[in-house]
C-alpha cells in the first residue's frame, strides 16, 4: 500500500459556490488588452448614472439614513423595496426568457447555502451604515457630491475589504 503525499492528494470536491469561484480565473472586460482605450468609458458613464439616481432619490442623505434607522420614515424601506422587487422581476425574466450575455454566455444562477457568517457580517454591515450613515454603493457619490469625510468611510472599506480577505479562511464563511 503506497502512502500518498498531503500535497500530492487533490482535495474534496466542493459544492459550495463561493469556495469554488475562489479557484476560478476570470477575464474581466477591462482586462481584455486588444480593446479601444475607450471601451471601458461605459462603467464611467454607468457609475455616473447611478451616482445620479443615489443623490436624486436621496438615498445619500445621512439624515435620511438616520430616518430609516429610527424608523421615523418610510422613505429608504421604500428605496430598498423597490430595488428588491425589481431584482426579484429580474431574475424572473432572465430564467424565464433564458436571457444571455452580450458575449452570448448562459446566465446561471447558484443556490447559496446560509452561514452564521452572513448574520455576523450583516450585523457588521448595518452597524457601521447606521455609525457612518453609508453602504459601499454610495460611498463615491457621497465624496462626489461633495461630503469629503466620507473620504475615512471609503479608506475604511477598504482597509475591512483587506483584512476580510487576510483572515477569511478563519472567519465563520
Amino acid at each position: 500500500m503506497s502512502k500518498v503525499k498531503k500535497a500530492d492528494a487533490a482535495p474534496p470536491p466542493s459544492t459550495d459556490f463561493e469556495v469554488r469561484s475562489l479557484d476560478t480565473q476570470c477575464v474581466n472586460a477591462s482586462e481584455q488588452h486588444d480593446a479601444p482605450w475607450w471601451y471601458n468609458l461605459k462603467y464611467l458613464v454607468a457609475g455616473a448614472l447611478f451616482g445620479i439616481v443615489l443623490v436624486k432619490s436621496e438615498v445619500i442623505s445621512w439624515f435620511r439614513i438616520q430616518e430609516m434607522f429610527r424608523l421615523q420614515s418610510f422613505h429608504m424601506y421604500g428605496v430598498i423595496g423597490m430595488a428588491v422587487v425589481v431584482g426579484i422581476i429580474s431574475i424572473f425574466l432572465i430564467k424565464k426568457l433564458k436571457v444571455k450575455t452580450l458575449a452570448g454566455e448562459e446566465i446561471n444562477f447558484q443556490d447559496k447555502k446560509f452561514t452564521k457568517g452572513q448574520v455576523y457580517g450583516g450585523l457588521i454591515f448595518g452597524i457601521g451604515w447606521a455609525i457612518t450613515g453609508a453602504c459601499p454603493g454610495p460611498l463615491f457619490a457621497q465624496l462626489g457630491s461633495g461630503m469629503t469625510v466620507i473620504a475615512v468611510t471609503i479608506l475604511s472599506a477598504i482597509a475591512g475589504t483587506w483584512v476580510y480577505g487576510k483572515f477569511r479562511e478563519r472567519l465563520p464563511n
